[in-house]
């Protein structure tokens, strides 16, 4: 039987590696920038403290994020039209282009890595091993979630 520790310290090693190998995908943006244009792009327009409170960041921190976003024509400020005193940021159709592109050349490298890579029996296995992942990444047990 695997022991469950062995194994956590195995997953969190080779999940970091993967993370950093697809971030190193990225192409000009930051990390902030593409989760801010991604919640952006999930849940709609929001208010600059929505999105701080969201990603868990200063609302100077998100004010700066969303500055940069702006001046690179990838969101827009915009009245809330329910309480026209708040300002709303959107994701202009640049920035939907720009967050979809970059999922693509994410997405690209990790399909052609797991077709030159894997057989069909490990391709399998991973599938299985992602839904499992899901599982344990949406359980409420142990730690908290950014911890």
């Amino acid at each position: 039987m695997t022991e469950p520790t062995a194994l956590a310290n195995d997953l969190r090693l080779v999940l970091g590696r993967l993370i950093r190998r697809l971030r190193a995908e990225r192409r000009g943006l930051t990390l902030g920038q593409v989760t801010v244009l991604g919640r952006l792009d999930r849940e709609g327009p929001a208010g600059t403290s929505d999105l701080a409170a969201g990603e868990r960041v200063r609302p100077q921190s998100m004010a700066a994020t969303v500055a940069a976003l702006a001046a690179a024509g990838l969101v827009e400020r915009r009245p809330d039209p329910v309480d026209r005193r708040r300002i709303l940021i959107a994701l202009t159709e640049h920035g939907r282009e720009t967050l979809a592109a970059d999922r693509r050349r994410r997405d690209a490298w990790l399909a052609e890595a797991l077709q030159n890579d894997l057989s069909e029996r490990e391709l399998a296995v991973l599938a299985e091993a992602a839904t499992l992942l899901a599982r344990i990444a949406d359980s409420e047990t142990g730690g908290h979630p950014n911890g």
